[in-house]
């Protein structure tokens, strides 16, 4: 059974910092290719960042400068590290994976998806 759980949501003042975490289960390949997406009330979704197989990682311009993503190496873990938060950051923020491995994060699909973690960034 396929389980993506998130954690680290929670409320801050603009300017704090928050870390995101995601655990993958329930493939037998590791690591395989996750994401972090965020919706906000509204609006679309928006893919934040991706990571890969072979460690390559991939960040949106829009939050590259205070956003990091990591994982566990050869493991289905990833983080996103946010710093310098925004009220504008507030959103349900979602963990995906394509469940595959030995794929570059450009040809990932995201077809299994996490309940999301809320983030609140007050002013």
């Amino acid at each position: 059974q396929v389980q993506l759980v998130e954690s680290g949501g929670g409320s801050v003042q603009t300017g704090g910092s928050l870390r995101l975490s995601c655990v993958v289960s329930g493939f037998t390949s590791r690591p395989v290719c996750m994401g972090w997406f965020r919706q906000a009330p509204g609006k679309e979704r928006e893919e934040l960042a991706r990571s890969d197989s072979y460690g390559n990682t991939n960040v949106a311009a829009s939050v590259q400068a205070r956003f990091t993503v990591s994982r566990v190496n050869g493991e289905n873990t990833l983080y996103l590290e946010m710093n310098s938060l925004k009220p504008e950051d507030t959103a349900m923020y979602y963990c995906a994976t394509d469940g595959r491995a030995s794929i570059y994060y450009q040809y990932c699909h995201f077809e299994y998806w996490g309940q999301g973690t809320q983030v609140t960034v007050s002013s």
